[in-house]
């Protein structure tokens, strides 16, 4: 895989046409889903929701030119990942789509802020709502700000 990918349209292009309609389906959950204010943009060579600089320009504590990142979408060699740093912000949220996950799919493969999908059967688009619906721009830049400011002071 290319790690300099720049465009949507770029990292498509490394996939399979079977590989391309998963992650077009992803991007589509995404995009109806995800509050207003977030903004489709490639970061760290993935497909990535952004709060934009225009609405939070302090950025990424990371990089302050980066938009603060929350949610991603990865194809990589032998699975597909998301990437859903928003969940923290209200872990309700996430027992709520796990439990509901688990019910119908079984075991869920994850770590951190990574899922991870060996099988396209087992990606749950009737559930990402879930994750992807209920956390504003704003909840999450405030969120994201305590615990950076935690995260600083420990420093």
């Amino acid at each position: 895989m290319n790690n300099n990918v720049k465009t949507i349209e770029e990292y498509l292009s490394q996939f399979s046409p079977d590989e391309q309609a998963v992650i077009q389906q992803l991007r589509d959950k995404a995009k109806a889903c995800l509050p207003k204010g977030f903004e489709e943009t490639i970061l760290y060579n993935m497909i990535t929701y952004v709060v934009p600089l225009e609405i939070y320009p302090k950025g990424y504590h990371v990089s302050k030119r980066t938009p603060l990142p929350d949610f991603a979408i990865a194809k990589q060699k032998h699975f597909y990942a998301l990437y859903h740093m928003g969940y923290y912000a209200k872990p309700e949220i996430f027992e709520s789509f796990l439990a509901s996950y688990q019910a119908k799919y079984g075991k869920l493969d994850m770590g951190k802020s990574c899922l991870r999908f060996k099988k396209v059967e087992k990606i749950p688009f009737d559930l990402l709502d879930i994750l992807l619906s209920q956390i504003s721009v704003e909840e999450y830049i405030k969120f994201y700000e305590a615990n950076t400011t935690n995260i600083n002071a420990r420093k």
